[in-house]
């Protein structure tokens, strides 16, 4: 979740560049760098460890240009230090980046193979080499981003400038913001328009997968397949609220699109990309732990529970899930060797938080997985395991939750490595599903209009089943809850085993049920529970893959596709796109208030 900011024919363009990044350094600050090119092409660029603050402190006063990019970094690949700040250079291309590409190994490979050589530990220099690469063998910038665009894999936005091009901006999209301006006689790019918001007249608000390239006076843009493309162009927004809505019509849908970006931001605080090896982390050693108590309320309750599966299944280690609220007051019975993880988007839940303070009495080791990392749980906990969703402004919620999912899953690999039930080829296997996320939650929000369609008519439903196995049961639990919170129809969450123990009495004509049916090794034991609510009148909504649509699709009413996937272990988090976005369009068809729902406050701070 990196800060991007390009700009050319501004005036002033040192301080455009340097007062953008002030703006957006909330999405990171390991290091921070900008190179300015001049009429005579000729390019300069500055880099620094650290914050934006010591940026501007070595471009000189008087260090300008007519076109330049900038960049405030969070570290995904390499140490934050000075080599691996961005710009990147590679020949005549100056590039910076938001996010991962999933291929670069390969692509680096082929690179060196032809003799570029590398000064960087990052997969951006990797994009940076492509581009001047293809521009070296003769082709124009626009054939030169389309094809390099064409080879990379994951989730990223860039922004490049080319020595010699003086008035060129090159940018792309995929699974993470940049957005098109124009405004004074020039044209920008940035990763949040409060980068450049009081410079610019109109805004172009980049689709998924869009290529652009601005010049002062025109931007072109490109769709997915290459082909030129309108965008419209819009003014630009007049509040803050507004600016941090972008074209979404809510913050719940933008925070839900955020998610390709802000879970793979996640995981690189996690995982060693280059290596493939999960990081250790400060004071968190699973080998002797005999059991792990994890505790929260709502969502993250659920996501706890769905890590329940991950910390047995990976690494052996016994969990138990609790809500706060009650666990608190129930007198638990601790036992020697146990360790509680409690989960808190806010940190200052107050039911989790005064359960953490009981663990803590009890001589337990506590760690707090929060999103807020000077909240009361993180002063308070012995250890701070951070997601990284950045402020969610909607109250129901997606991308923390999903980031909370991320960190756990990641945390049970850890501790599978340190509990001796993953050898180093299993280890880089479960990274490489974790790396991949980015790219498949991309692939899961590419159904959103299906699903928009799907609303319609299940917001009409008198009552919604969600069903799954597994760890999917947990995620029908949050299914439920999402739908209940922002569109007020009732619905519950079920095991798919225990249909026929109760909740199967309440099917009949007209009743609606979800279920998350991805075609897993319980795939058949799920489509019977699926035969027996159709028996009974219900209407059916499978969340499932190809395989699962193919065996599916003369049985159930609708199907809503997920995107494939090489591993089991992550398929939760893939799926909770769908869930999420299926609950947002009921309740935007019902005309109710999707970021703020009655009765509900974003974070619970009372008992």
């Amino acid at each position: 979740m990196c800060g991007i900011v390009a700009a050319s024919g501004a005036s002033d363009l040192r301080d455009v560049l340097l007062t953008g990044l002030k703006r957006l350094e909330y999405r990171g600050y390991d290091s921070a760098g900008l190179s300015m090119q001049t009429e005579d092409g000729s390019i300069s660029r500055w880099r620094v460890p650290g914050k934006v603050d010591g940026l501007e402190a070595v471009v000189g006063r008087s260090s300008t240009g007519i076109t330049g990019i900038a960049h405030t970094r969070w570290a995904t690949h390499g140490k934050p230090n000075e080599s691996n700040a961005h710009p990147h250079r590679a020949g005549r291309v100056h590039l910076v980046h938001n996010g991962i590409i999933e291929n670069y190994k390969i692509l680096r490979g082929e690179l060196l193979e032809a003799g570029r050589s590398f000064s960087s530990e990052t997969d951006t220099e990797v994009v940076a080499h492509l581009l001047d690469q293809a521009l070296e063998s003769g082709q124009d910038p626009e054939d030169a981003l389309l094809g390099v665009l064409d080879r990379l894999q994951g989730a990223f936005a860039f922004a490049a400038i080319i020595e010699g091009d003086c008035d060129v901006l090159l940018g792309a999209r995929r699974g993470a913001p940049l957005i098109a301006a124009r405004g004074g006689g020039a044209g920008f790019l940035a990763s949040d328009i409060m980068a450049i918001n009081g410079l610019v007249d109109e805004v172009i608000y980049l689709e998924e997968g869009d290529a652009v390239i601005v010049r002062s006076d025109r931007v072109k843009v490109f769709d997915a397949s290459g082909n030129p493309v309108h965008r419209r162009h819009v003014p630009p927004p007049g509040s803050i609220a507004l600016a941090e809505k972008g074209n979404h019509r809510h913050f719940m849908q933008k925070e839900i699109y955020e998610q390709p970006e802000v879970v793979g931001r996640t995981v690189s605080a996690y995982v060693d990309a280059v290596a493939t090896q999960v990081l250790q982390r400060d004071g968190i050693d699973f080998s002797g732990v005999s059991r792990l108590l994890i505790v929260g309320c709502g969502t993250a309750y659920y996501a706890g529970q769905v890590a329940e599966y991950w910390f047995e299944d990976i690494a052996g280690l016994p969990v138990e899930v609790d809500i706060a609220s009650e666990f608190r007051y129930r007198n638990p019975a601790f036992m020697p060797g146990d360790c509680a993880m409690f989960i808190s988007q806010s940190g200052e839940t107050a039911d989790t938080l005064e359960a953490m303070r009981m663990c803590k009495a009890a001589g337990l080791t506590t760690i707090a997985l929060v999103n807020t990392q000077h909240s009361s749980m993180a002063r308070a906990a012995d250890i701070v395991a951070p997601t990284l969703a950045g402020p969610e402004v909607g109250v129901a919620s997606t991308k923390a939750f999903t980031c909370q999912l991320a960190a756990l899953a990641s945390l049970a690999v850890l501790a599978g490595v340190q509990r001796g039930h993953l050898d180093a080829e299993a280890e880089a296997l479960r990274v490489a599903e974790l790396l991949a996320l980015p790219g498949l939650m991309i692939g899961a929000l590419k159904s959103e209009n299906q699903i928009e369609a799907l609303a319609a008519d299940l917001s009409h439903a008198p009552i919604v089943l969600y069903l799954g196995r597994r760890e999917f049961f947990p995620l029908a639990l949050e299914g439920a809850l999402k739908l209940k919170e922002i569109s007020y129809i009732h619905a519950e969450g079920y095991a798919a085993g225990e249909l026929k123990h109760g909740p199967i009495a309440l099917i009949e004509d007209d009743v609606a049920v979800v279920v998350i049916a991805p075609n897993d090794k319980l795939f058949t034991k799920t489509r019977s529970s699926i035969q027996e609510v159709l028996a009974r009148g219900a209407r059916v909504i499978a969340i499932t893959d190809g395989a699962g649509a193919a065996e599916l699709s003369e049985e159930v009413n609708s199907i809503v596709m997920m995107p494939e996937m090489a591993g089991a272990m992550t398929a939760p988090i893939v799926a909770a796109v769908s869930v999420q976005l299926l609950a947002y369009h009921v309740a935007v068809n019902k005309g109710t208030d999707a970021d703020q729902p009655r009765n509900l406050a974003k974070s619970v701070t009372v008992e």
